[in-house]
Order: structure tokens, then sequence, then C-alpha cells
């Protein structure tokens, strides 16, 4: 892919704004000074305002100021006409187009060949009215990109490198990945990286909508442009440039403004048919005029038709919504990386999540704890066993048990049990801490209903025997996020289906399931299968969204309607996303949809007043109440004209009042290289 190409924002047939803001400003500029004195000297103006200005050659003096406006002002337009006549594409430029041109050549004529009043001022006030509406509409379109821009603008320009013991400050563009810097309170970092000394809260909040300052030390990562809280940190650098975070999400943007949109379709379409009926209704008109004797008003009637045809507001109407939408959603962690699925997700009906990473936190833990003996106890004497051992589930026991508040002791004679477990002495206690197995050698016996009911769900049981005697069983599994029953919940509630993808055991996936009430689940699902169920919910006829973090979710989130990526997730399943949530929580899904809903209600909203306007005003330019001493001229319709442009942008404005911000978590849910990850 050409990145080149395309952080370029087009529309109208190639217009690329980015370029031509400031071409458009000079021209507008230019070409209203030449205006004035057209205004000056036309017949109409002065019978207007009541007052006479003549001189020799006036007619003459005027064309060559008209010829000036006319090739000058109105070139981007010319150009414009030709591109989308060679693409077979009329539309808006091709509109512009033939009003001037008929305007001007029907204005020299009378100067030189023909008798009548020419259309001179009519021409210069036409082509300045257009050359402000397009600079107005490029700056409002590249608005919405530089607003985020301009975090690029916040980055330091300077760092503090360490080195040979010392501190030295260099320019950031300087820094090299290895390199290690010092980040002193309440400055910002100045590039992405990882903590290799120092503890400090860091804000992140205008990165990724975190409101909380997240905690960091050593080993963690850090972005660049968030700014350090209380502590002195040394980061390594270990991402510079276009490279680091900010780039990412800015290009990532960018990408998505460039997507092709099917509403923009339906605008294209509604523009082309614009165009025809601009040029029918213009035949008419003339034709009209004409034959009933009256050949200057219709010259006049029809340009005026093919002013107030003009789909500019049309042409506006969805890609101020689309940059808008794109940039605000960005802010907030939530980035669309493909407009039509973004678009899609105000359709959906049935999502399908992963469990692994997405409904869960992917971490093992502690879950549940059966005890026999006092809690406090038991933990007390489990962790002392089993802090002596590297396990997973060993450390999640430790960890659970601190977190109890329980003071661990120390053990002696420990020993490691292959294939059972560990045992060890506590305060001259014996204590063994194992599996099923452990129960088997030992010839213990349980019939406790809820240490077999825990078994059931597919959760590992670790068994506690102190003194030779059952003391309780602590059950272990992946942890269910506290986002997911209140994400599933309200999905439900808008009458969505959920459903849950896992390879996982049956009965895990049933109790998962169960306690979040998902509708339906798919257990012991094999990677490549994946697809498979989602295309069979879509040929039961529901639009279906995937939400998964993991490479094996890949091709069921392209199979899907809307794949949606959970942010800590792999490269792979980021890719295959038409949106990446940069959080990971289920919540932002259900903030997704809202935000798709009501994106589209403004663009349906834009293509009325612009395509709307039209239908009013088309036949009054014709001179349908013309017998009732009522017409619109050139000028006036271009003013009208631009009026829709001014509504349609006002309209999209309000898109911003809307609260499509995220949900906020805390720095527990998500870290900041799991952000990174996300996006890098």
């Amino acid at each position: 892919m050409d990145h080149g190409t395309n952080m370029k924002h087009q529309d109208h047939q190639g217009h690329d704004h980015s370029v031509h803001i400031s071409d458009f400003k000079i021209r507008f500029i230019i070409s209203t000074i030449l205006t004035i004195p057209i205004l000056i000297l036309s017949e109409t103006i002065q019978i207007w305002l009541g007052f006479e200005l003549t001189f020799p050659f006036q007619k003459e003096t005027v064309f060559i100021i008209a010829t000036l406006v006319y090739f000058y002002g109105g070139w981007p337009f010319l150009k414009g006409m030709v591109s989308e006549i060679k693409k077979k594409q009329p539309g808006m430029m091709t509109l512009i187009a033939m009003a001037i041109s008929v305007a001007f050549f029907y204005s020299a004529a009378t100067v030189f060949f023909i008798s009548g009043s020419d259309f001179f001022w009519e021409l210069g006030t036409l082509i300045d009215v257009m050359l402000l509406g397009h600079w107005v509409e490029a700056k409002s379109i590249m608005g919405a990109s530089r607003a985020l821009e301009e975090l690029v603008k916040i980055m330091p320009t300077t760092a503090h490198l360490i080195e040979n013991g010392g501190v030295i400050d260099v320019p950031v563009s300087e820094l090299e990945i290895g390199d290690v810097v010092l980040i002193r309170p309440g400055e910002k970092i100045p590039s992405d990286g990882a903590v290799v000394d120092g503890n400090s809260y860091v804000n992140e909040a205008f990165l990724t909508g975190e409101s909380k300052p997240v905690s960091k030390s050593t080993g963690n990562d850090v972005i660049g442009g968030s700014i350090n809280a209380e502590g002195f940190l040394h980061v390594q650098i270990e991402k510079t440039g276009e490279e680091t975070y900010l780039f990412q999400v800015i290009k990532l943007v960018r990408e998505a403004q460039m997507s092709k949109s099917r509403t923009q379709d339906l605008a294209n379409r509604a523009a082309a048919l614009l165009f025809y009926v601009a040029i029918i209704a213009g035949v008419i008109t003339y034709s009209v005029w004409f034959a009933i004797g009256f050949p200057d008003f219709a010259l006049e009637r029809t340009v005026t038709v093919l002013v107030i045809a003009c789909p500019h507001a049309l042409g506006l109407a969805i890609p101020l919504v689309v940059a808008l939408s794109t940039s605000i959603t960005a802010k907030s962690g939530v980035l669309i990386r493909d407009r039509t699925g973004f678009e899609n997700a105000r359709k959906i009906n049935a999502i399908v999540f992963d469990k692994t990473g997405t409904l869960t936190e992917g971490n093992f833990g502690v879950t549940d704890v059966i005890s026999l003996i006092s809690k406090e106890e038991l933990l007390r004497l489990t962790a002392a066993l089993e802090i002596n051992s590297e396990h997973i589930i060993a450390k999640s026991i430790v960890e659970y048990s601190e977190n109890e508040g329980v003071k661990i002791e120390p053990t002696t004679d420990f020993t490691v049990l292959p294939g059972q477990g560990v045992h060890g002495k506590v305060n001259g206690k014996s204590v063994y801490v194992g599996s099923p197995n452990l129960l088997k050698q030992l010839k213990i016996k349980t019939n406790d209903s809820k240490i077999m009911q825990l078994q059931e769900q597919g959760k590992t049981v670790v068994f506690i025997i102190i003194e030779n005697q059952l003391a309780g069983a602590i059950a272990l599994s992946d942890q269910i996020r506290e986002d997911s029953k209140s994400a599933i919940k309200k999905l439900k509630e808008k009458g969505i289906r959920t459903y849950m993808l896992t390879g996982d055991a049956k009965e895990v996936a049933e109790w998962v399931a169960k306690e979040l009430e998902i509708d339906d689940y798919f257990a012991e699902v094999l990677p490549h299968e994946k697809a498979d169920k989602i295309l069979s919910l879509k040929e039961q006829g529901y639009k279906v969204a995937m939400v998964g973090d993991g490479i094996n979710d890949a091709p069921a989130l392209v199979t899907a309607d809307v794949g949606i990526a959970i942010g800590a997730g792999t490269d792979v399943a980021i890719e295959s996303a038409d949106v990446i949530l940069v959080k990971n929580n289920p919540d932002d899904v259900l903030k997704l949809l809202e935000l798709s809903q009501k994106t589209y209600s403004k663009m349906v909203q834009n293509l009325w007043w612009a395509a709307g306007y039209n239908i009013v005003a088309i036949p009054l330019a014709a001179g349908i109440l013309a017998s009732l001493g009522f017409v619109i001229n050139p000028a006036i319709g271009a003013i009208l004209m631009s009026l829709s442009t001014v509504i349609v942008a006002l309209n999209s404005q309000t898109l911003r009042k809307h609260d499509i911000k995220v949900k906020v978590v805390t720095h527990k849910e998500t870290s900041s290289s799991e952000t990174v990850k996300a996006i890098t």
C-alpha cells in the first residue's frame, strides 16, 4: 500500500483538499479583488445602486478582467470537469464548469457579436462563492485529520540522554533505539520505550482515554507524549519516529478516512443523478422560455438551474461526517480501519465473542476457595508451600493469598512430588498441596458436592491435606472480566444475540456462558473451524460481528460482517479487523455500535439537507413562479447553494455533542504495553 497516497484525503473525484487549501484561498482572494471592478462597472449593479460610471471601451475592459477571473478562478472547476468526463463520472465539477462557461461565453458574445446584457458580474460572484465554498470545505475536512496531528506538536523536542554516567540534552529526533533517557517529574516521555529504573505514575489520558494515571515501574512500557507525574524514570527507547504509537494512530485514522464508504457511494450516485436532472431541467428551462419569446431570460434561468443543482453540499455531506467520526473515535480509543465495516456495525444483531482474553482476563487465577477449616488458616498453610514453586498455579495461589492479607510463613522439609504436588511442614504441621492424583496416592476420598461441582465446570482444583486430613480445595481458571457481564446484559437489552466461541472444553465454556448469561456458545472449536461457525450464523440470516484478540481469531474476524479486535490482541488479529478497541473492555463494543448508528444517522440527515434542498430549488431556479414575480438570479442561486453547504457543515459538527467516548477503565484492565502492542 502506498501510504504516501493514502495520507491524502480525496473526494469529488480525486480532489485533494490537503494540497489545495492554500490554492483555493489564494484563488479566492485574487478572484474576489478582480470581481470588485466587474461589479462596479456592471450596468445591472449601477442600476440597482442608482449611479452611473462609463468610459470608452468599458465593456472590453470588463471582458478582460472577467477573462482573468474565468480562467484563473475557474481553473480548478474546468480541470475537475475534464477529469470527471474522462472517467465518465460527471458530477459537481462538471456542473460548476458548465455554469461558469455558459455565463462567460454568452457574456463575451454580448460584447463582440450580439446585443444583450452580459453576465460577467454573475460569473465573478459565482466563481468567488464556489472558491470560498471549496476553501471552507477543504479546511473543515482537513481540520478533522489535523486534530490528531496536533498531538504531534505536544511531543517534547528535547530528551535527557543518559550517557557515560552523565545526562546531556539532545533533540528527540536524534534518539536511537536502545538509548536510555531520564524523565523528570512533570516532563513528557520523548518516545515509546520501557522503564529500566524508577517508579512513577504516568498520565496517558490524551492517548488512550485512560483517565487514571497508570503506575509504572521497571519492565513496564511507556508511550511517547504521555506525562510523567511524580517520580524519576529511566526509559530505554524502543521505538522512534513513525514506529511510535502516536504516529501509528494517525496513520490508521488517515487510512480509515481513505477507505471506501458505502454511504459515500450512495452520495456519489445521488450527485450523478442530480447532474442528469440538472441537464434535463436546464434543457427544458431554456427551451420553454426561448419558445415563448424570452431568449435572454431563458439563458439566465438555465444558468441559475445549473448553479442551484450543483451538488456541492452533497459532496460534503459524507466526507465531513467520516472525518469527524474517525478522529473523535480515535481519541476515545476506538480505531476504525475500514469505513464499510464501521458502517455495517449499525446493522449487527448477533455478536460472537472469543472467550480467552476477550470475555476473560486470559490470566490463570483463583475463582473459588472451599475450606473445611478457617479460610485464613487454609490460605496461610497453602501459600507457605506454594511460594517455593514457580508453577503458574502456585504463583496464582500465592498472589491470591497475599491479596487476602495472609502472612506467608517459612516452610521446612519442602519436597516436590512429581505428578502429584508438593509437601512440607509449616510450624510443625504436615501439609500436602496437589492434584486429584495426590488424593489417590494418600488414599483420601472426597464426596464434597461443591468440590465436585467445580471439577464439573472444568476448573483446575488443587487439594490441601493437613495432618493427613482433607482441609479444603482451591479452584483456578481463566477469570471473567468485570465488564463482560454488563456488556452482555446491555447487548441483550438491545435485542442483540450473544455467542461465545472457544477451543476450551465444553464444561469450561458452559460455566462461562452461564455466568455471563450468554445466549449460546461453541466449545472445543479448532482454529480453522471458527470461521465456519460465523458462516453458520450468517446463513441463518444474522448480521454478525466477531470480537477476538488471537491469531486463531483472524479467519473469523475476516468472515464476520464486522471484525472487532480487542486492543491487546496479536498483530494478525488487528490486521484482520475492521475496528480496533484499544482497551481490553467488552463494554466498548456497545459504544462502537451506538457510534455507528449515530454516524449513519448524521450522514442520512446531511444527504437530505443537500438533495432535498436541490429538489425544492431547481423548479424555482427554472422560473416556475416567474409569473408571480418570484425569480432567483444566478448570484442569489450561488449564495443559496453555499448556504446548503454551510448547513451540512454545521449539522456534521453536531456529531461532537454525542457522548461517544468509550467507558473509562482502571489501569488494571489494560497496560500501556498492551495499548502499544494493539497499534504496532
